[in-house]
């Protein structure tokens, strides 16, 4: 969450500052409550500071899309990548860093999002197409064959994403929950 304690910072607003409480805020309340002057009123700013960065609330909700895909998505199937470990050990990595990151958390909103509005849609289908072509590489990392992998994959970013969307655990639940569900889709077949 993006707290403002000074006059001094709230000059210095980034656009990736406006963006990320835009994302909370739609994980909250929808796409519908991503508003530009209750954003400003929540970080502490007058909506002049807002049109120094976006156009337009339509700019807004656009840049938001590629902020979560991004964040949500590209960023962390590059620390993936760049994980030294073995190709088992990855797939448990990747699984902790969504769980305990929450990267998974404003999939619902943009998803719902996506049903009405074409660019929410063609990002949720590009992030999604990513997420699962990179899942069933790490999963071919792993052993299995292209369809196990697939399959897998497949298997790990629905879990991953309706999991922390639908069924929050408690913080002490999910390092065990994750060690459990990595073991099961980890397993020979």
């Amino acid at each position: 969450m993006v707290k403002i304690k000074s006059t001094q910072i709230r000059e210095r607003l980034s656009r990736d500052d406006w963006l990320q409480a835009a994302l909370e805020t739609m994980r909250n309340a929808g796409v519908d409550g991503v508003k530009v002057a209750p954003l400003a009123n929540r970080l502490g700013v007058t909506t002049g500071s807002f049109y120094w960065h976006f156009k337009n609330r339509r700019e807004l909700l656009e840049a938001l899309l590629d902020f979560w895909e991004r964040a949500m998505t590209d960023l962390p199937i590059e620390e993936a990548k760049r994980f030294e470990g073995s190709p088992d050990d990855r797939i448990l990595f990747l699984m902790k860093r969504v769980v305990h990151g929450d990267l998974a958390g404003c999939d619902l909103p943009i998803w719902l999002w996506a049903q009405s509005d074409g660019s929410a849609r063609r990002a949720f289908q590009r992030a999604l197409k990513k997420r699962f072509a990179f899942c069933a590489w790490m999963f071919r990392q792993a052993g299995f064959s292209k369809r196990q992998a697939e399959n897998r994959g497949r298997m790990m970013v629905v879990y991953l994403m309706g999991e922390s969307a639908l069924i929050p655990e408690s913080e002490s639940g999910q390092a065990d929950s994750i060690r459990q569900k990595h073991k099961i889709l980890t397993a020979p077949s």
